[in-house]
């Protein structure tokens, strides 16, 4: 819930919707990965502060961030938090919308991070998140649904090269929601998406192209529910067994 003190935005409970290692993150973690990778986390004050100079896209449920180092997640934890803050006043009161648009508010937080460790805890902590909101557990499909759309939105990579760890083009998914539990992805090119600046620009040969001819899916999905994508989950996690 929002409350306005003052008209300054309060989250009240802040903290009951903050999985456990988000609460304990320290600003560096090593001296050594300060100096091999100059990791040094932003502290959440000035995080709050950055975001809300945002503070109406924050408390959108579709709008979407893209965090091009995102470390554990300091960035895009407070961002989920807020999303699913609007989730409860929206659509608190129907637990079948509740949890859908949750799910949309997590489908638009993506994350590239070059350090394996702080890939994998991101996900945990941003899917702890959504576990502690929604009163979920990991048998769930929702539990799941989310875990593999944190999975393919948050990727093990390295943004300046565009690559991921295996040296393949990062890609994304686009979410929507159609409403009635179905969802749509259509795969993009992170190259694609970046460069396109470049065509809007005012003298650029492409400056008069619209976004459908910028923006070409590389992959076009058949709508799909949460109980697909929890299915997609299973099947991502026999892979890994593999």
């Amino acid at each position: 819930m929002i409350l306005r003190l003052n008209h300054k935005p309060v989250y009240q409970d802040y903290n009951s919707i903050t999985h456990e290692k988000y609460r304990l993150m320290n600003l560096v973690k090593s001296k050594q990965r300060v100096a091999d990778h100059g990791e040094v986390f932003t502290p959440k004050w000035l995080v709050e502060a950055m975001l809300n100079l945002v503070k109406g896209e924050t408390e959108r449920i579709d709008s979407r961030f893209l965090e091009p180092a995102c470390g554990s997640g300091n960035f895009l934890a407070p961002i989920l938090q807020r999303k699913l803050a609007a989730v409860d006043i929206k659509f608190g009161k129907s637990e079948f919308e509740k949890q859908h648009y949750a799910l949309l508010a997590l489908m638009c937080i993506y994350g590239i991070e070059i350090l394996p460790d702080n890939i994998l805890e991101c996900r945990e902590i941003l899917l702890g998140i959504m576990a502690e909101y929604l009163k979920i557990e990991e048998p769930d499909d929702l539990y799941r649904a989310a875990a593999y759309i944190l999975s393919v939105n948050l990727v093990h990579g390295d943004a300046l090269t565009m690559q991921t760890s295996e040296n393949e083009p990062i890609i994304f998914p686009e979410w929507g929601y159609l409403g009635k539990g179905k969802f749509q992805r259509r795969d993009f090119h992170l190259n694609v998406l970046t460069g396109s600046s470049a065509f809007s620009a005012e003298d650029s040969l492409f400056a008069d192209l619209g976004r459908h001819d910028i923006f070409i899916p590389i992959r076009t999905y058949p709508t799909t529910t949460m109980s697909e994508l929890a299915s997609a989950a299973l099947g991502e996690s026999s892979k890994e067994d593999a």
